[in-house]
C-alpha cells in the first residue's frame, strides 16, 4: 500500500510525525511524504522536522508565502504532478489548512482516494478558511479519521456515516505522550528566556480574523498587556507583519518572542499559568498538560474543552480576556474524549490491511 502524505504547516508535521513512526512498523505501507511549503521558514518547517525526527521530505514544493487562493491553486498544480508520478493507493491529508484542501481535490481530480486525519471537526464560522478547508476535505474524502465523538455526530448531520467513519481519537493526544519525556530532558527555553513555573501565560495569535481586523487585534494586545505577570507571545509572521502595518504599540509586559520548535513549545505551554491563544492544538495541549486555556475566539472546533470546563472563549472583548486572566478554573484530568493516545497505530493499521 502506498500512501502520499500532504503536509505544510507546523501542526501537520506534529500529527505526520505520529503517523509516520506508526507507519514505519507496517512492512506493507510505503510513505511519500509530500511538503508544500506553505510554512517554508526554519522557525515555521525545517526545526519540526529535526526535534521530531520526521525524515526528509520525498517531495519539497515551495509553494507557501502566497494568499489563501493562490497557496491553495499553486499546491494542487504541484502535488497533482507527484500524484501522477507516484501513484499512489490513497492520499492522507491532515487538518485544515490550505495544504489540506490542495491535496484533497487534486487526488479527487485523479480519483485517487482520500483519508482525512481529523476530520468531522466544525467551528460553524464559514469565514473561517479553516473551516471551509476541513468541510470540502470531508465530503471528499473516502475514510474519514474523526478524533472525537462530537466530531463523527458533526459529520453523520451532514450525511457522511457508516465505514467511511472511523473514531480513532486525537493525534496529538499520542504526541504528548510520545514527546513530553523528549522535551523535558532537552529543552532549556525556560532558562534560555528567563521563566519561572506558573508565572507567566503562554500567549499566540495567529487566525486572519484576529491578525487582520486591526480593532481586534489591538484590544487582543492591549488586553494581555493587563495582565498581573509577564505574557509571553511567540511571533507568527503574518501577526508580526500586520502589528507593523497598523502601528500598533506592543506593551512591554506583552514579550514578543521568534516561533518555537516544538520541544519548546510543549515545555513552554506545560509550565505557564495559563494558555490565551486563538489556535485549536494549543487549546487541545494546554488540556493535556492540565493548564487552564481562554480562546481569543467566538467559537471552536473543541468544543469538549469548552463543555468540561478547560477552555472559556473570550473573542477580542478586552475586558472579558483580562477578567479571565486573572482567575485560574480547575483544568479536569484528561478523560478518554481523545482517545487512549493510539490514534497513529489504528491509522496505520487501516493502511496495513491487505
Amino acid at each position: 500500500m502506498k500512501v502520499a502524505v500532504i503536509v505544510g504547516a507546523r501542526p501537520q508535521f506534529v500529527k505526520a510525525a505520529v503517523v509516520s513512526r506508526a507507519f514505519a512498523s507496517r512492512p506493507g505501507v510505503t510513505e511519500v511524504l509530500i511538503h508544500t511549503g506553505q510554512h517554508f521558514d526554519r522557525n515555521m518547517s525545517d526545526v519540526f522536522f529535526e526535534e521530531l525526527g520526521i525524515r526528509a521530505p520525498d517531495y519539497s514544493l515551495g509553494v507557501g508565502g502566497g494568499s489563501h487562493a493562490e497557496n491553495t491553486g499553486r499546491a494542487m498544480e504541484a502535488i497533482e504532478k507527484v500524484l501522477l508520478r507516484e501513484s499512489p493507493d490513497y492520499v492522507l491529508v491532515y487538518g485544515d489548512t490550505d495544504s489540506t484542501l490542495a491535496g484533497a481535490l487534486a487526488a479527487a481530480k485523479l480519483c485517487i482516494p482520500i483519508a482525512h486525519v481529523e476530520a468531522g471537526l466544525r467551528s460553524f464560522n464559514q469565514r473561517m478558511p479553516e473551516e471551509v478547508n476541513r468541510v470540502l476535505t470531508d465530503h471528499v474524502s473516502r475514510v474519514l479519521f474523526a478524533p472525537t465523538r462530537a466530531a463523527v455526530a458533526n459529520l453523520g448531520r451532514e450525511g457522511i456515516a457508516g465505514e467511511r467513519v472511523r473514531l480513532v481519537g486525537d493525534v496529538m493526544f499520542d504526541a504528548v505522550r510520545i514527546y513530553t519525556r523528549v522535551a523535558e530532558a532537552r529543552s532549556d527555553i525556560m532558562a534560555r528566556i528567563g521563566l519561572r513555573k506558573g508565572e507567566y501565560v503562554l500567549a499566540t495569535l495567529h487566525r486572519q480574523e484576529n491578525t487582520d481586523d486591526r480593532g481586534r487585534l489591538s484590544a487582543i494586545l492591549g488586553a494581555l498587556a493587563a495582565n498581573d505577570g509577564p505574557v509571553v507571545l511567540p511571533i507568527h509572521p503574518r501577526t508580526k507583519k500586520r502589528i507593523a502595518e497598523f502601528g500598533i504599540r506592543v506593551d512591554p509586559k506583552v514579550r514578543l518572542i521568534d516561533p518555537l520548535g516544538y520541544l519548546d513549545m510543549m515545555l513552554i505551554t506545560r509550565n505557564a499559568r495559563m494558555v490565551a491563544t486563538d489556535s485549536g492544538g494549543l487549546q487541545k495541549e494546554a488540556f493535556f498538560h492540565g493548564i487552564p486555556c481562554i480562546t481569543l475566539r467566538e467559537e471552536t472546533e473543541w468544543v469538549e474543552l469548552v463543555e468540561v470546563g478547560a477552555n472559556r472563549l473570550v473573542g477580542a472583548d478586552g475586558e472579558a480576556i483580562a477578567e479571565a486572566l486573572r482567575g485560574r478554573p480547575p483544568v479536569p484530568v484528561p478523560a478518554d474524549i481523545y482517545g487512549a493516545g493510539d490514534a497513529a497505530r489504528q491509522i496505520a493499521d487501516f493502511f496495513a490491511i491487505p
